[in-house]
């Protein structure tokens, strides 16, 4: 008995008396521990060589950009340093107005949308109108370009001179975005509501809910929740669109931009622009990369759609 209780390292005396413990009194194999650090090390070494290979890209690419012919030129009108430094607070003040577009317009394109594909779903020949100029609106303005939308919108309404009708090309422009944009997130909402089982609704109508209280407790949370990813992705997209509105001469973070483009005919503001609606836009599609990463493991997992 001895013996045994040497080796299992019960008294603290045996060779497992230095290997940490679990809460549980778990003591892992000598073999373990000997995977586990190779799995740190191998990891480490992984790291090492991806940061290795990176840097060694990058600087291969800086010599071949840096060495190629026509690179002073280039750097002197997309890159310089004067008009960059003019053009960020310019561009950053103008990018508040796209800001509060994506906000406004994204908050009224996720609801006309979710009314427009509740329209196209509703079951019943009396709804049958409703259906058809929910389909007739949904495919009228995804085949309609955005740009000609915002020209007819922007540049045309103001030439109708009706009365009481605003004139304000943010306005305008935000109302083409929406139009155009819940189109698109109302067939995303159409998708999700009718991957939803007919036997959720059977269940909840068994319970006593009323058509109208099953979509709107059982059904439609069920179809947002599992359609969270590509409505993320339309919210990314209207974000990078709200610098169209700048055609009807609002000041956004493009238009301010141009001005300085038409002053100097430097177009290193454009650039800065569009490194602003990167650098804005790259949290917003980490963010929709990680809940589309969470949603699939906890479907795999079996978990709540």
């Amino acid at each position: 008995m001895t013996v045994v209780k040497e080796e299992s390292g019960q008294d603290g005396s045996g060779d497992d008396a230095g290997t940490p413990r679990g809460d549980d009194g778990y003591v892992p194999s000598q073999r373990r521990i000997e995977r586990e650090a190779y799995k740190r090390a191998r990891a480490r070494r992984a790291t090492a060589i991806a940061a290795l290979s990176t840097l060694v890209t990058a600087v291969v690419l800086y010599l071949i950009v840096v060495g190629a012919p026509g690179w002073p030129r280039t750097k002197e009108t997309f890159f310089n340093g004067q008009y960059a430094r003019e053009a960020l607070p310019k561009v950053l003040e103008g990018l508040w107005l796209n800001v509060r577009l994506l906000l406004v317009c994204g908050a009224a394109v996720l609801v006309l949308g979710m009314l427009i594909a509740v329209a196209r779903t509703l079951k019943g020949p009396v709804f049958f109108p409703l259906r058809v100029l929910a389909a007739a609106y949904t495919d009228f303005f995804r085949g309609l370009p955005l740009i000609i939308n915002l020209m007819i919108v922007v540049l045309g309404v103001p030439a109708l001179r009706l009365q009481g009708v605003t004139v304000d090309p943010v306005l305008l422009g935000g109302t083409a975005l929406t139009l155009t944009y819940s189109a698109y997130v109302a067939e995303v909402f159409r998708a999700g509501i009718e991957s939803v089982h007919p036997s959720q609704r059977a269940a909840a109508r068994s319970l006593g809910l009323t058509k109208r209280q099953a979509l709107r407790h059982v059904v439609l949370p069920q179809a947002v929740r599992r359609q969270v990813p590509p409505l993320l992705n339309d919210l990314v997209s209207l974000q990078k669109d709200t610098g169209l509105v700048s055609i009807g001469g609002a000041v956004d973070a493009v238009r301010a931009a141009d001005i300085i483009v038409g002053r100097s005919l430097n177009y290193t503001p454009y650039i800065i622009a569009g490194l602003v609606f990167v650098a804005l836009t790259i949290p917003m599609t980490r963010f929709t990369d990680w809940v589309t990463a969470r949603m699939d493991r906890r479907r795999a997992q079996g978990g709540t759609l």
